[in-house]
């Protein structure tokens, strides 16, 4: 999704909830500020929706929630507030969240050209905040290809490149699958 920028007065967090509610556009809060997200390409749906598949279907049986871009991701140790392709968690703590979850343990992203930067480093410099997140996903919307960062037991993060014919292997869910699974019906 492309993020444009526009002047809005700054906002307390629950003053920005009451505000987007009311908003027909969809925006990050950052520090106070607020950002317009506008939609993205039909490949960048057609991508986060089967990843979101994948994950729904892996997880069915379990207590992980898979939500969408829908759902608002809270930055930890920050009021910063973010709306990531796809998102999971595990957390008690988020079972009966409402406006936003704080502790997700995997986030998928589908890159854009405008966005490419951001993604792979102020928002991911965010994400890695959270404590409980293991893994950091960015999708390549133009060829058959995955950028997995994830965190060992130690914290550290490595990253790991998938391209057409590897299985795509996160550990935070146990979860193997092929590569073209994310890429079913994308036209490049």
């Amino acid at each position: 999704m492309v993020a444009a920028q526009e002047q809005f007065p700054k906002f307390t967090p629950e003053e920005y909830f009451a505000w987007e509610e009311e908003q027909e556009l969809r925006y990050k809060y950052l520090d106070g500020e607020v950002y317009a997200i506008s939609g993205g390409t039909v490949n960048h749906g057609q991508i986060a929706m089967n990843f979101g598949s994948i994950l729904t279907n892996h997880l069915s049986e379990s207590d992980c929630r898979v939500l969408s871009s829908d759902v608002r991701v809270e930055v930890q140790k920050s009021r910063k507030f973010i709306y990531p392709d796809v998102s999971v968690t595990r957390s008690d703590r988020d079972q009966t969240a409402i406006d936003f979850i704080s502790h997700p343990c995997l986030i998928v992203e589908v890159l854009s050209p405008s966005t490419e930067g951001y993604d792979r480093g102020e928002k991911f410099n965010l994400y890695r905040r959270s404590d409980s997140l293991r893994d950091y996903i960015l999708v390549n919307p133009n060829k058959i290809e995955i950028s997995l960062y994830k965190r060992d037991d130690r914290g550290k993060w490595e990253i790991i490149i998938y391209e057409a014919g590897n299985l795509v292997e996160l550990q935070s869910i146990n979860l193997t699958f092929p590569i073209e699974k994310v890429f079913r019906g994308i036209k490049f």
